[in-house]
């Protein structure tokens, strides 16, 4: 039986070949995506033991190398912040809500004013100053609008909980907290939930066009006061709730028994999402509910387990999502240009090192420590959430050099803080406190 062109069952059959055509086409790219990006995790932990013999370089070389690997011609691309946006805050998400959970349980000590007081500083000075300094720049000097060069500044100004663990206090019962680790340890855990306030004042502006009188009042009492408090209570709840259960519910047979590390998981999503169900801020929930759960039975070994697991988890989700941002720079570079590119210059070398030192006056660490809190400002996986957040309430201005920005900052910081940061930390630390490095020593 022949067929003429116009044939319904030749239109048919072509198109069905089509299709298992183009699905053949993505099952194979996908394939190749998932193939190439373990081969870059591999790699990137794998190569610094013949550069350096330590594992600092690992974040910035899965950024370098995602970008490499998938710059290849005929390599299938990753998701386009610019265009897929949702992908990029579910997975930043996840992130770093373990992120701050995991380090909430690490921990060993709350400690006194004193002892709190440089993280005090680095949260209500050093955070909102750096947010004014980058809205100026970028305002000034890269010919950002305000509302713009507002929402970069909330962006980039909260420090990281997921890249910077050479900086931060060791595992739960480690002991030895120095007060270097232990101030940018407890700022990571808070800032990255304090920053949200902001984001929320740049969509606003970006949204309305203006900003009035009444529209800050009402910011300043649901967006800060209320959502942060929310936040806190939320996570305490949710913190001691969860070592009831674990460690005392039943009296017998407590859940802390089993050893299973699945729990911090759990832990983290009755938290983060607890709190975003009365609208209070979920960072902020996971880092207090890592916090208040490390306080009871502190001698338990399970913490070490919830914490462990906790880690293995956020390292896995971090990694993917570095080497899709290496992946994804291609189609970033062409807005980079040097005015934004000047943006992350400035705060990792000026704005965050001066601000941050300037905010420690008088908090009683000697010039050392107090030099090492300011510079080692890691910035990363919440930059990503916040702009993916952004970019998905509100048409921003200039999105793709936004992107550009972020993605050339965290490259930046990956390589400077995360090639570094060991060396400079461990030599710091290493010293014999005496008085004049630990304020809590005199508390």
């Amino acid at each position: 039986m022949r067929f003429s062109p116009a044939s319904p069952a030749i239109d048919q059959h072509t198109t069905d070949r089509h299709a298992r055509q183009m699905t053949l086409f993505s099952f194979d790219s996908y394939h190749v995506l998932l193939a190439g990006t373990g081969m870059v995790i591999i790699a990137a932990h794998w190569l610094p033991r013949f550069i350096s013999g330590r594992e600092p370089a690992a974040s910035a070389l899965l950024v370098l190398l995602g970008m490499a690997a998938f710059f290849i011609p005929g390599m299938p691309q990753a998701p386009n912040p610019l265009t897929q946006p949702y992908p990029w805050e579910l997975l930043a998400e996840w992130c770093v809500i373990i992120g701050l959970f995991a380090t909430g349980l690490r921990i060993d000590k709350v400690g006194s004013f004193i002892r709190f007081l440089p993280t005090i500083r680095l949260l209500s000075v050093a955070m909102p100053l750096t947010i004014l300094a980058l809205a100026i720049v970028g305002w000034q000097f890269a010919g950002m609008t305000l509302a713009g060069a507002l929402l970069l500044g909330a962006v980039l100004a909260p420090t990281d909980p997921v890249l910077a663990g050479d900086v931060q206090v060791g595992p739960p019962q480690e002991g030895g907290e120095h007060p270097v680790r232990y101030a940018l340890t407890t700022e990571a855990g808070l800032n990255d939930g304090l920053a949200f306030p902001f984001v929320h004042l740049g969509i606003l502006f970006a949204s309305a066009g203006v900003l009035t009188w009444d529209m800050a009042g009402e910011w300043l009492l649901r967006d800060v006061i209320w959502r942060i408090a929310l936040g806190g209570l939320a996570g305490v709840a949710a913190g001691w709730l969860l070592g009831r259960v674990l460690f005392y519910w039943p009296r017998n047979n407590p859940l802390a028994r089993t050893q299973t590390g699945i729990i911090a998981l759990a832990g983290v999503l009755v938290a983060y999402g607890g709190a975003e169900l009365v609208e209070g801020y979920g960072f902020i929930a996971a880092f207090v509910a890592g916090v208040v759960l490390r306080r009871q039975e502190q001698d338990d070994e399970y913490h070490l387990r919830l914490h462990d697991f906790a880690e293995a988890v956020e390292h896995a989700l971090t990694a993917v999502l570095l080497v899709a941002l290496g992946a994804a720079f291609p189609a970033l570079w062409p807005y980079l240009d040097w005015p934004h590119a000047l943006i992350g210059l400035a705060l990792i070398f000026i704005i965050r090192p001066v601000i941050g030192w300037c905010s420690l006056y008088r908090t009683g660490l000697a010039w050392r420590p107090r030099a090492v809190i300011a510079f080692y400002g890691v910035r990363g996986i919440g930059s990503v959430y916040y702009l993916a957040y952004a970019g998905h309430n509100v048409e921003l201005v200039n999105e793709e050099a936004l992107w550009a920005t972020v993605a050339f900052t965290i490259l930046l910081s990956t390589l400077v803080h995360g090639l570094t940061a060991g060396i400079a930390v461990e030599r710091v630390t290493a010293r014999n406190l005496d008085p004049a490095d630990d304020p809590a020593s005199r508390a």
